[in-house]
């Protein structure tokens, strides 16, 4: 009996703790470990209660937990992507942390995900629109890449590959076309591309990764982007495979 109270004592402990040095390590409340055995030793963490960061009323991000059945669905597929990228290569641009939450907004707008290289995090909403989900796993994660290499990214040399007549809005959420569906025009992949540098930047790199190379078009304006994210994607990491 001494024996069994210790072990049930064990695992009252266990969890609140577990949940307390989460907390402590990305600052994001209600978490739990899903799962940490993974070759590229990525750390992937689920909602189980809804959170809310951020008391500022203009910037909060609120996401919320996930039935059980979806999320080890979600999972699977998010896991399948993640698992493109090495272990050295997620050191060096540094990224630990995948959340998984559903309904994930930024200040009441949806969001697909939402990145953040201080604290080595990736938030992914498992419920984004179905017909893009698995190619905004890499979208969100070039902006690990790009928020932590800057320099490498240029958004003045990227801004001259477009037309001289070519403006991108003042922020991603700025106008109202965000639509993913692939184009057959005009120097970008999507509707959404044209919001602004960083984000024309990232899709560019989620269909080359996404596509795996199969993604290509007679358009020399993307063919300069494909180019300039190759080549310094590679300067990151000279072994990365597209």
């Amino acid at each position: 009996m001494i024996l069994f109270r210790t072990i049930l004592l064990f695992f009252i402990v266990i969890t609140p703790l577990k949940a307390d040095t989460i907390y402590n390590l990305i600052k994001i409340p209600n978490l739990e470990i899903y799962n940490i055995n993974t070759k590229n030793e990525l750390r992937y963490l689920y909602a189980t209660k809804p959170f809310r960061l951020g008391f500022n009323v203009k910037k909060n991000i609120n996401c919320y937990n996930s039935d059980k059945k979806i999320l080890d669905e979600k999972y699977k597929i998010i896991k399948k992507n993640l698992d493109r990228y090495s272990l050295n290569f997620l050191k060096i641009i540094g990224l630990k942390y995948v959340v998984l939450c559903e309904n994930l907004s930024i200040t009441g707008i949806n969001t697909a995900g939402i990145p953040n290289n201080k604290t080595r995090t990736l938030i992914l909403d498992i419920k984004f629109n179905e017909n893009h989900f698995e190619r905004a796993i890499h979208h969100e994660l070039f902006h690990i890449i790009n928020d932590n290499y800057k320099e490498l990214f240029d958004k003045n040399i990227w801004k001259n590959f477009n037309k001289k007549n070519f403006k991108y809005s003042k922020c991603s959420t700025c106008n109202n076309n965000w639509n993913l569906d692939l184009l057959d025009e005009g120097g970008f992949f999507t509707e959404y591309a044209k919001s602004t540098a960083s984000e024309d930047m990232a899709e560019v790199f989620s269909h080359l990764i996404f596509y795996k190379n199969k993604v290509y078009s007679n358009d020399p304006i993307i063919e300069k982007k494909i180019l300039f994210i190759k080549k310094n994607v590679l300067k990151i990491d000279n072994t990365f495979k597209f």
